[in-house]
Order: C-alpha cells, then sequence, then structure tokens
C-alpha cells in the first residue's frame, strides 16, 4: 500500500521495506551554498536519507524570535535534499546536545526572573513547556509540508534526545509527542537513547518507536534494543563514527577500517543507520558548547568530527571506506566525488589595532553588585571597579565561567580558568582600577550544568571585603567589525587586553580558504563581516574554516578580536585545514 509506515520488523515505503542508510548533515553548521554540494556528495557514498538536528537557541536568540535566513533556512535545507532524490529525517529537540551551546536550548530560557524558582529544564513544568510548544509549532509549520505523506522527504521527526541519561519524566515526553502530532506531523515518531537497560527504559516512549546511539559493539547493543522494542525496525540512529575535540586535547581519530567493519555488521542484521556524522562542519560564531563532568571542557570551532566528509567537504578514508561497506547492501552510484584543490596560500599585515580598555568597549552601565554575563546579555564584557586599600591582597571569585582576565591600571595581572577551578589570585598592590575582561567560553551541553548562569558568580573579594560599585560593559561581538567608525587606532595600549585589528585582502571568490591561527593567543576572527568562531592557541585546532561563499571576488575585510597578546600582527592563509596532533 502507499505511503510510509511502520511494519513488523522494517520500515515500510510504499508496501516494500525500505533500510533506511542514513547521515547526520547540520544545515546550520555549514554555508547554506554548500548545502548541495555535501548532499550531493551523500548521495555518491550510497546514502538514501539525510539527518539534521534544529538548533532552537540558533532560530531564537531572543523571545519572540525564529529566524530561517541564511544558514537557519531549514525549508530551503530540506527542498535540497529532496531535490537530490533523498529522505530526510527532522530531530528538533527541543534539546539536542551535538556539542552545541546550552545543548540547543536558548539561554535567555533560563535566566533569573521575578519568580522563586528557576525555570524547568526538560521537563514537564509551565513555563519551560510553554516556550517549548511555541518553538516545536514554529519548527513543524516547516517541516509539515515537507512529510513524505504529503510528496516531501521527510520520513521521520524525533522526540526529545537520549532523554533517558537525564531524566524520567514520562509527562514531559508524552506532551512533546502530542505537541508535535498537533502540530500536524504524522509521519512515525522516534525516540533515541544509549541503549542500555535504564536510558532505554527512561527515555522512551509506548507507541514511539525506540532507536540507539552507540558507535561499537553492534551485536549486542542491537539485542539490548530489540528487548525494549520488540516489533518495529531496528535503527542506530546516532552511529557514532568520530569524536569532537575540546580546547587543549588532541584531535579525536577513529580507524576507518573499524568503523567500516561496525557498520557491515549493522547493515547485515539488517538495521538502519544514520551515520553521525556524515559531514560535521563548522561551529560558526560563538555556537560550539562545553562538557563538565568534574572539569570544564570547551569545544573547539571545527566540528570536523573525522567525519567521512571533512571540515571542507572533502571525502576522507572513511568515505570510501563506508561507501564500498554500503554497495553490499544498496546501490552505490558509479561516481566518486574528488577532492578540492589546494587553497592559495598568503600572508597579509594586521593593522589599525583599536584596544577595547581604553573606553571603545560599547556602552556602560553602573552596579552595586557585579552583574552575570547573562545580567548584560553578552559572551564578553569587561568590568571595572576602584580599590582604595592599599597593599597586596588575595582577590577572590565564588566561581569563575569561564575565564577572566585581571587587570590593575591597565596593566595585566594573570588570568584564571574554570577548567583550572581558579578561584583566586594575588594582586600586587589594591590601590587603583581594577578591570576583569570575563568570557563565556561555550555553555555546558550535557548534564545536569545545562542552563547554567555565565560570569562571575558569587562575590568578588579582596581579602575578605567584598568589592561593589562597578560599571560594567557588554562586548557586542557582532559590532566588532565596524568598530574602526567610531574608534581610531590605540597604539598606546598596543596588546594590553582584548584589541581589534584589521587587513584587507584579494581573491577570486571561488577557493575555500584557511586562516593559521597558531601564531595567535586567543580570540575570534571574522571574514566580511561573518565570525568564524573561536581560536585559542592551545589547539588542538590551527585553522579556522572559511567557505567560498563568505568571499567576494576582489577585495575582502579580515577582523581579529585578540584577547591576549598578538605578537606578530600578521594573517596567514594555508593550504589545507590544519586540526592538530592525534594519537592515530
Amino acid at each position: 500500500m502507499p505511503g510510509f509506515a511502520i511494519g513488523e520488523s522494517d520500515f515500510v515505503l510504499d508496501g516494500r521495506p525500505l533500510q533506511i542508510i542514513s547521515g547526520a548533515l547540520h544545515y546550520f553548521r555549514m554555508h547554506p551554498d554548500c548545502w548541495a554540494d555535501r548532499i550531493e556528495k551523500a548521495r555518491l557514498m550510497g546514502l538514501n536519507t539525510i539527518e539534521t538536528y534544529v538548533p532552537w537557541n540558533a532560530h531564537s536568540p531572543r523571545p519572540g524570535v525564529f529566524d530561517t535566513s541564511g544558514m537557519l533556512d531549514l525549508g530551503r535545507f530540506l527542498r535540497e535534499v529532496a531535490a537530490a532524490g533523498m529522505y530526510a529525517i527532522v530531530r528538533p529537540g527541543p534539546y539536542i546536545c551535538a556539542e552545541l551551546d546550552n545543548g540547543g536550548l536558548p539561554a535567555w530560557l533560563f535566566r533569573d526572573d521575578d519568580t522563586d524558582d528557576r525555570v524547568g529544564v526538560r521537563r514537564y513544568e509551565p513555563r519551560f513547556m510553554s516556550a517549548v510548544t511555541q518553538y516545536l509549532q514554529d519548527v513543524l509549520e516547516i517541516v509539515r509540508p515537507l512529510q513524505i505523506d504529503q510528496g516531501g522527504p521527510v520520513l521521520l521527526v524525533q522526540v526529545e534526545n537520549e532523554y533517558g541519561a537525564f531524566g524520567d519524566d514520562q509527562t514531559y515526553l508524552k506532551a512533546l509527542a502530542d505537541v508535535i502530532r498537533n502540530a500536524g506531523i504524522t509521519v512515525p515518531l522516534v525516540t533515541v537513547d544509549q541503549p542500555t537497560d535504564s536510558m532505554l527504559a527512561a527515555g522512551g516512549l509506548d507507541g514511539v518507536l525506540r532507536t540507539g546511539s552507540f558507535g561499537s559493539r553492534v551485536t549486542s547493543r542491537l539485542e539490548t534494543l530489540r528487548k525494549h522494542q520488540p516489533t518495529g525496525p531496528l535503527m542506530c540512529m546516532e552511529f557514532w563514527d568520530g569524536w569532537f575535540d575540546y580546547w587543549g586535547g588532541r584531535h579525536h581519530t577513529t580507524s576507518a577500517a573499524d568503523a567500516a567493519a561496525e557498520l557491515d555488521t549493522l547493515l547485515a542484521a539488517g538495521a538502519s543507520v544514520n551515520i553521525y556524522m556524515f559531514h560535521g562542519g563548522t561551529n560558526f560564531g560563538l555556537s560550539s558548547g562545553a562538557n563538565d563532568k568534574g572539569v570544564y571542557r570547551p569545544t573547539v570551532t571545527s566540528y570536523d568530527y573525522d567525519a567521512p566528509l571533512d571540515e571542507a567537504g572533502n571525502p576522507t578514508e572513511k568515505f570510501h571506506a563506508f561507501r564500498e561497506v554500503i554497495s553490499r547492501y544498496a546501490p552505490v552510484p558509479d561516481t566518486v566525488p574528488a577532492p578540492k584543490p589546494a587553497a592559495p596560500e598568503f600572508t597579509v599585515a594586521l593593522s589599525d589595532p583599536v584596544g577595547l580598555l581604553p573606553g571603545f568597549c560599547g556602552t556602560w552601565s553602573d552596579h552595586q553588585e557585579l552583574p552575570t554575563l547573562d545580567d548584560l546579555d553578552a559572551r564578553l564584557a569587561i568590568f571595572r571597579t576602584e580599590l582604595r586599600q592599599g597593599g597586596p591582597a588575595l582577590l577572590t571569585f565564588g566561581e569563575v565561567r569561564d575565564r577572566v582576565q585581571v587587570f590593575l591600571d591597565g596593566a595585566p595581572v594573570g588570568i584564571l580558568e574554570r577548567e583550572r577551578h581558579d578561584r583566586a589570585i594575588m594582586l600586587p598592590h589594591t590601590r587603583g582600577r581594577l578591570e576583569l575582561v570575563v568570557e563565556d567560553q561555550g555553555r555546558v551541553n550535557y548534564g545536569p550544568r545545562i542552563g547554567e548562569p555565565k560570569g562571575l558568580i558569587g562575590p568578588v573579594r579582596v581579602g575578605a571585603e567584598e568589592l561593589t560599585g562597578w560599571t560594567a560593559c557588554g562586548i557586542d561581538l557582532d559590532r566588532v567589525p565596524q568598530l574602526w567608525q567610531s574608534a581610531g587606532p590605540t597604539p598606546s595600549v598596543l596588546g594590553i587586553g582584548p584589541t581589534a585589528w584589521r587587513a584587507t585582502f584579494e581573491t577570486d571568490g571561488e577557493s575555500d580558504l584557511f586562516l593559521r591561527t597558531d601564531a595567535w593567543g586567543k580570540g575570534f576572527a571574522w571574514i566580511n563581516g561573518f565570525c568564524l568562531g573561536r581560536y585559542w592557541r592551545r589547539g588542538p585546532q590551527e585553522t579556522l574554516y572559511v567557505p567560498a561563499p563568505l568571499l567576494e571576488q576582489g577585495t575582502n575585510n579580515l577582523v581579529v578580536l585578540e584577547l591576549e597578546v598578538l605578537e606578530t600582527p600578521t594573517a596567514t592563509f594555508t593550504g589545507s585545514l590544519r586540526l592538530g596532533f592525534t594519537d592515530l
């Protein structure tokens, strides 16, 4: 019979069994003019389906906003999947993890308000459910006409995400499923959990197909999944073929041969699969998240993931190994995509430095007590107060989330970091202007610390005295490329505190570029006003990816905001990705 459904042991499309062979492509981690290329390469590897998460925080950066422009045009992305003759899976969360800031949940949802208790996180709580309902209605308004039963590509829609690792609120899960159905979604719904008895029991929902997330020990994982899903198709919704990187760690890679062997076992068992990731892409802007299981680990800008396509969209060893495995179970096109030629290599001088500490930060506000970054609606901010004590003393903080640079009368004193659990630093004297540059390096995306406030938490003290009488300036990072419209060079404070630099360069606008950052300190970079993301000398990542569609034929503008010291004010573009050292 026509249509798509869940059968006794298979997915069924128009009366025939369908083994879904999918790959994850996150539209929000690619320039939209790259979507068609990545989708086509997925088809050439033998995939028949594309899966994507939907990031609530990107679409709704502020209450009442639902942005679908540019990289957030989900409808265009799904139509491009359909144009390639492929199917789609949509996973709207509301929580998605994905190593994204706050796991995809908007930060404004958890800001303090006039009530005594905090908004619920991933549970059946009225304020959380009200916001979630509006978000899902907005997303599914796009998805509804693109379902398979309406001539579109969408086969499945997921409810929440690995909920069994977080909670067991069945009322919450059922309410989400009801919201999705009431929004006009008629295709089958699924949940996903790691294949343990406790997680599958807590994260599953009666009447909704359970799927698993794993990358090894396929046979035993499928057996566990089958215990909790006695009938219907078996599916690994996240077949982990690589991993993400964090600042200060190594670049993670996994064996292509081992991953291909596990994929072979999965497909031979008749299970469906979604390869996570087929192409990871990039955490552009400040979209990357963090993990904190006792030690805070912020995620790097690259989301290469050691996937079949690298961050720049080139086929890797895994592409060819997976393609050969898939060819045993499904038709695979004869064409194999060729890697792109090496990118141009050149160096340009950075000039016209603008220091933010001298006063080019923006709008300052007065506060008796130190505000958080959330209070300022900022990811980076400068805080000032006057010290009047006199001699050396210990400066202490309740908790640093996530990094603070300390300056006294414009001179650097030191840096405190969350990952080292730093909470104190000795001041050489305590008379003069104290300035704190506080950075949010990415909100935790997994576990109980989702939704926590950012900034300096708890009192700031010199000795036993709490400091009050602050002025604060939240730095609007979107406006950094326009600093020169209101400020001139500040050579007298060159390299002291956050300093913006700029350069111009010429390109043909047709080739990707790779901006080397390993000679710099820590900061952010923009090309033609678009934020490429964070960089940090700590590594492992040593380049920022510049997709060709960002570039103009002719003159292009580069802006760098360096938080530490730029010893050599030059910018170098290299021929390929440099993702850092690895154990393999």
